[in-house]
Formats: C-alpha cells, structure tokens, sequence
C-alpha cells in the first residue's frame, strides 16, 4: 500500500481506555479499530508523514457526565487510567496529541474544539487528511466534518472506525452522512488514492 504524499496527515480519534471494553463509555467492537489503525500508522511512520491523536481530557465535572445533567457516564477524566491511550495502541513518540473537553462547561467531540489541531496541519501545509478511530456517530463524525467545512480533503478509515450506536443504525447513518458531505470511504486494502 502506498501513495501518501506531502501534504498527508493521519488522524487517530479518541482511541482511549475507557471507550474500550471494561471502559465506563465502551464502544461495541471498539477495540477492533486498534490493529487497522496500526496498520495505517505504520504507513505514516514508514513514510515520516505527522500523525495526531485526539484524547477526551475531561475534568472530574465535565458538562458531559450524568452528574452534571449530561449524557455520558463520567469517562476520560484527565490524568486517569481511562482517559489514556491504550497499550496495544503503538502510537510513535511523533504524534501530536490534542485533547479535548477541557473545559467543564463544553462539549467538545470534534478533535478541532478548543484545540490547535487546525493551525497545526495549517503550519505543517496539510491538505489531506486520514481519519480512524472511536466513536463513528460522535467524535469521528464531527471531526471529519468539521474537517471538510475547513477546506480539507478527508478519507474516512471505514475499517478503522466503531459507533456507539445509541439508536441502531447511528454508525451507519453517520457514515452515510461523512460520505454525502464529501468525505471519501477508504479501507486499508484499496490503498491509498
């Protein structure tokens, strides 16, 4: 598999603890993501192409969590167990980690909320970018859209994603939606476009 290019950037979305099994958020099947998208960062570490990964880095009194009236049981807080990348998860001493959802009165899903993740891949002149990881419906969605609204070209690691699917079907429906705003599908064996 080849045909990354300058100008490529891989996006590794949430891929922590807690959205795993035995996690307080578990995603169904979440850890399946965890070897597809090593496979894709072993492509982007061979060809010295950047890397980032977000992290929910919540505080203990996130806006998100049950006791505040959220959705969510209380998940990633910063500095815990849950909040970290998972072991098996070979992340390169490269990649630029954002976290998210440091503020205890906002939400944050896409991985561009409150963080410098834009002006990153502005500075590093990325125009391409590969986004995987957890949870399709949530964090992923919003990250590859608000990818698109800001001018990107975004491939969607369709083998490298998970949902939570609250109602049945929300995955789906959320990759249908990436795809229709302009987002490409793209699974690890048809290479790279």
């Amino acid at each position: 598999m080849n045909g990354l290019r300058p100008g490529d950037a891989l996006i590794v979305v949430d891929v922590q603890n807690d959205f795993l099994p035995g996690g307080t958020l578990a995603v169904t099947q979440g850890e399946a993501v965890i070897a597809a998208l090593q496979r894709y960062l072993d492509l982007f570490v061979d060809a010295s192409a950047p890397i980032f990964a977000t992290r929910d880095w919540h505080p203990p009194n996130h806006c998100s969590f049950h006791a505040q009236g959220g959705p969510w049981p209380a998940h990633c807080i910063a500095g815990s167990r849950g909040a970290e990348f998972p072991s098996s998860l070979h992340l390169p001493s490269s990649a630029i980690v954002m976290s998210k959802g440091t503020d205890p009165a906002s939400d944050a899903y896409s991985g561009f909320q409150g963080t410098s993740l834009h002006a990153d891949l502005q500075t590093a002149g990325i125009t391409r970018l590969f986004v995987g990881g957890l949870a399709t419906d949530y964090c992923v969605l919003q990250t590859v859209e608000e990818a698109l609204r800001l001018g990107y070209a975004v491939y969607l690691l369709v083998d490298a994603v998970r949902a939570v699917n609250v109602r049945p079907e929300d995955g789906r429906r959320a990759v249908e939606s990436m795809v229709s705003a302009g987002a490409i599908p793209l699974c690890y064996e048809q290479g790279l476009a």
